[in-house]
């Protein structure tokens, strides 16, 4: 009977079987394609993240990178292909807000303060990081993958935390021409999306929430310890970056974490959590203090920066009064802000949001903040139909922490020139993938309807 009984299932990529509520479940079997799609995609995150070019330069020659992301995206539309629309999930309202993006970037091009930047910024970046974002949302559709996904960004935080870590017990510092007041580089010389110590702290705020759930998510003693283990480590890497945006975005995730394992009744993570903020300060050196008292006393800050990228954000306000709809063009800011400070600094605004309103006007703006919310939501909604649809339930714990990483990136956002970078596109594609996967396994788990069932019973009889 259970031929008969299996053809009215929706076809939803990677759907899964219920086996028991919380209990690991057996999932469908994947097309070749799929899982060499999916395969080059977890290796083009490690590049991205790892930069292991550096580490090896012989690899850059091979352009690793590139070859993992033709694969990968050769692979999936290998396998859209040959199995048609039902192999895949319906196009995500979120994948279509990015495209909306991407449309209203290209129309703005021919009119930008400087076409080639424009197109630069959008061949060798931007579409880059939305396409990434649409490989991760689309492949990584099974409660397998997106967990596979999710400990992929853990363990690239372990090399990303500890390489910081060393460069400052080893004193390998910037000058910053301010005595006492030290910088470390950034990862491995200045690579892959951990480039200098802003960025650092970035990447490492956006997966200590992830860390922060698959730690509550596994059952298993080791990867428990593994995950909080990496978020120690994140801390330690944020706190030696000397960075007051990554300060300010690791309290806020602090805030947010340890409110959603209250919601969630994780006593023992909530306690570790609490103990790790009370036990940090006191191997935090002295200088650092010194450091965050800038962010309330921005003439104290003997570098100039607090004091140059408020008057950025200031002017770029005006810029944006001033030229509401088509803006600069992508990747212009820069340029903006010479025009209107009167000399050449080139220096991005440190704020994700401004710069989309300089570059795109408040069409491109709007367009990212629909996005971003949109994938919070999303996460949201998977979160809380876990707590009573017993299919979804383990989806629960990573959905709060993609929740998390979002927030944490709207307070990164604030002080970073990171609009068109692969931060966000990265967690914001977690979050599509957990919107399909949740959208899978509900189907997997759905009661047969009565006319199928009827139509079942009388094919086997």
């Amino acid at each position: 009977m259970h031929p008969a009984t299996a053809w009215w299932r929706p076809q939803a990529i990677h759907a899964t079987t219920r086996v028991a509520p919380g209990v690991g479940r057996k999932e469908s079997p994947s097309s070749t394609a799929s899982v060499i799609a999916f395969r080059a995609l977890v290796t083009f995150t490690v590049i991205l993240l790892l930069s292991p070019q550096a580490w090896f330069p012989a690899l850059g020659q091979l352009r690793i990178a590139f070859v993992a992301a033709v694969l990968a995206i050769g692979a999936h539309l290998l396998d859209r292909m040959v199995h048609g629309r039902g192999a895949a999930p319906p196009i995500n309202v979120e994948i279509g807000i990015a495209l909306l993006l991407v449309a209203w970037a290209v129309i703005t091009v021919p009119v930008s303060y400087w076409v080639g930047g424009s197109v630069e910024v959008l061949t060798s970046t931007y579409l880059k990081a939305v396409a990434f974002f649409w490989l991760v949302g689309t492949l990584a559709t099974s409660e397998r993958r997106l967990r596979t996904i999710a400990w992929t960004l853990v363990c690239c935080a372990v090399p990303l935390a500890i390489v910081g870590i060393k460069n400052y017990l080893a004193g390998d510092v910037l000058s910053t021409g301010v005595p006492g007041l030290t910088r470390i580089y950034g990862y491995m010389g200045g690579s892959g999306l951990a480039a200098n110590p802003n960025d650092l702290a970035l990447m490492l705020n956006l997966i200590i929430p992830i860390a922060a759930a698959m730690m509550i998510a596994t059952r298993k003693l080791m990867l428990r310890g593994l995950a909080a283990a990496v978020m120690l480590l994140s801390v330690g890497g944020v706190i030696v970056t000397f960075s007051r945006a990554g300060f300010l975005t690791l309290s806020a995730t602090g805030i947010m974490l340890l409110a959603v394992l209250i919601r969630r009744h994780s006593a023992g993570a909530a306690g570790f959590l609490v103990v790790v903020a009370l036990v940090a300060p006191l191997f935090v050196p002295d200088s650092y203090f010194k450091r965050l008292s800038t962010i309330t006393d921005m003439q104290a800050d003997q570098t100039g920066s607090a004091q140059g990228r408020w008057q950025d954000v200031v002017m770029a306000t005006g810029i944006v009064l001033h030229n509401p709809i088509v803006g600069a063009g992508i990747g212009n800011d820069m340029l903006a802000l010479n025009k209107y400070r009167g000399k050449a600094t080139f220096r991005s605004v440190h704020n994700a949001y401004l710069q989309y309103a300089v570059d795109l006007g408040l069409p491109g703006m709007l367009l990212f903040a629909w996005l971003h919310i949109t994938c919070f939501r999303i996460a949201r909604r998977v979160e809380q139909r876990s707590k009573w649809d017993d299919a979804l339930r383990p989806l629960g714990p990573l959905a709060a922490g993609i929740q998390v990483s979002l927030a944490a990136f709207f307070v990164a956002a604030m002080f970073h020139p990171i609009a068109y970078q692969f931060y966000f596109f990265t967690i914001a594609g977690l979050a599509v993938a957990l919107h399909n996967t949740a959208r899978s396994m509900a189907a997997a788990d759905a009661p047969m309807p009565a006319l199928a069932r009827r139509a079942a019973v009388a094919a086997a009889s």
